[in-house]
């Protein structure tokens, strides 16, 4: 079982005055090395060579910094929103070559669009080849509004899109009014509370999924337990999960630790920027 981790991360440090400081230090160390003795000049030499060592990483996280920028640039362009007020509130994206209208509550978190579903639908796109879901048995977990679950079907997937029983509704309206007659394999949308009758609902001896996915799955709700169960009930050895979720407080952090003993967890990428929906 593996597991493909994509992390947003706050990361508020300015790498600019980082960077200013320490290329100010190794101008003084330059200087210092011309009116030094012969004896201190090793030494002198190692802390510059560390020093240049230091900015060159810092430099490198600049330019991850900028790629980051680059990317989340992109995602947000997939993003628009009706040209004209409507009676039914609703926002767009561009993914799989197809516009994707999705219907939104605000009243309820698991009913709207949150970045880690943008991130990861972006990933699914652009990493079609390397995770290729033509003809795949997928399963999304936490639904929601259904995003993930319908790029993933227009990528050719054979997907079950699950969440909650007050959230089928819409996730099935939206499923269904975004895929209807454009996919290989029309999704199914099926019940799932976290660890509640799961081999009654999966049985293990005929639910086979090569890929699971979730998006923003651990924040703070008191089903973590729960989570971690489904999982586990739901992977065979050679599933793969694509997961993506975004830091917050130590407790959902911990899950990580907690979800490493039971999967091989891979780190595809970090998006050190926020996005904001």
């Amino acid at each position: 079982m593996i597991a493909i981790f994509l992390l947003l991360e706050r990361f508020p440090t300015c790498y600019f005055s980082v960077l200013t400081a320490l290329k100010a230090v190794t101008e003084k160390l330059t200087c210092f090395l011309l009116c030094s003795p012969t004896r201190s000049l090793v030494i002198l030499q190692d802390r510059k060579q560390k020093t240049e060592e230091c900015l060159l990483q810092h430099e490198g996280k600049l330019v991850r910094e900028k790629e980051d920028e680059d990317i989340v640039a992109e995602i947000m362009r997939r993003r628009f929103f009706p040209a004209l007020i409507t009676h039914k509130a609703w926002e767009g994206f561009h993914f799989a070559d197809h516009e994707i209208r999705i219907t939104e509550a605000t009243d309820c978190y698991g009913a709207v669009v949150w970045p880690s579903a943008l991130v990861l639908c972006y990933f699914l796109e652009t990493n079609s080849k390397q995770y290729n879901l033509v003809d795949k048995n997928v399963i999304e977990i936490g639904a929601g509004t259904g995003l993930v679950s319908i790029v993933a079907s227009l990528l050719g997937a054979l997907v079950t899109a699950t969440d909650l029983p007050e959230l089928l509704g819409n996730l099935q309206h939206n499923v269904l009014q975004n895929t209807k007659l454009k996919c290989k394999h029309q999704p199914r949308v099926k019940e799932l509370s976290w660890g509640i009758d799961l081999e009654k609902n999966f049985p293990r001896s005929s639910c086979h999924f090569d890929y699971i996915l979730a998006a923003d799955v651990v924040y703070h709700h008191p089903f973590l337990d729960e989570l971690l169960l489904t999982f586990d009930h739901l992977c065979k050895n050679d599933t793969v999960i694509l997961w993506a979720m975004k830091f917050r407080l130590e407790k959902e952090n911990q899950f990580v630790g907690r979800f490493q003993t039971l999967f091989d967890l891979e780190i595809q990428g970090f998006f050190n920027r926020q996005l904001h929906t």
